[in-house]
């Protein structure tokens, strides 16, 4: 896809002040325009999906579905829009589960203006982006794993199983869950115990605390 003259984006954040100064960051630049905003990853899906974007912009971690489950709906489904995720979090497994979910990269919320900016022109290029400051410690930690002879370490849970985690600990029920992925009672029930099993955990309790340490939901 060639670079458009004017990128459309979307940016997608469940904080309004976060995407008020975003926004204020991007529409400052020549090139740049945000056109829609999502407060929830659902709603990301929705409008990336059906408006005339270039680029979308989605926060790590929302509401109903994060921003990496998002990333690879609207990959798998659209992919010629370009992805970049943001978050506040300065961690390399999101980099990675990015890059898996069909992103192009991965920028923290508190990087300088132009760093953000670099990064949503990067992504529109079809480069890799990946905020500097995490780039020596990523490198540092592949070689090491590979003199090791190590695997990279692999998700034990489906992406399915991430999404109906998620809301589990958001605090849906079973019934609701179901509603809304449009799916049986009986199949949350039983993701909901093979997520159960994987993990080696008893309880909603023990699933919230795991889905707060993976960063699907806030604490």
């Amino acid at each position: 896809m060639a670079v458009p003259l004017k990128t459309r984006i979307l940016l997608a954040d469940d904080h309004a002040v976060v995407r008020a100064g975003l926004r204020l960051v991007l529409d400052a630049e020549p090139d740049l325009e945000v056109v829609l905003e999502a407060s929830d990853g659902a709603e990301a899906v929705e409008l990336g999906l059906s408006a005339d974007i270039h680029l979308a912009v989605l926060d790590v971690s929302m509401p109903r579905l994060t921003g990496l489950q998002a990333a690879r709906e609207l990959s798998q489904r659209r992919p010629e829009l370009r992805l970049l995720m943001l978050s506040m979090h300065d961690n390399e497994q999101y980099f990675f589960e990015a890059l898996k979910a069909g992103a192009s990269g991965y920028v923290l919320k508190t990087a300088a203006n132009a760093e953000f900016v670099e990064a949503c022109r990067a992504t529109m290029r079809g480069e890799p982006f990946l905020y500097p400051s995490a780039a020596t410690a990523l490198i540092r930690d592949y070689l090491e794993r590979a003199r090791r002879g190590d695997a990279t370490p692999t998700d034990p849970l489906t992406p399915r199983e991430l999404q109906i985690l998620k809301l589990i600990a958001e605090g849906h029920t079973s019934e609701e869950i179901a509603a809304m992925l449009v799916i049986s009672k009986k199949t949350v029930d039983r993701h909901r115990a093979n997520i159960l099993e994987k993990l080696g955990m008893r309880n909603r309790v023990e699933l919230t605390r795991y889905a707060i340490r993976r960063g699907l939901v806030e604490p």
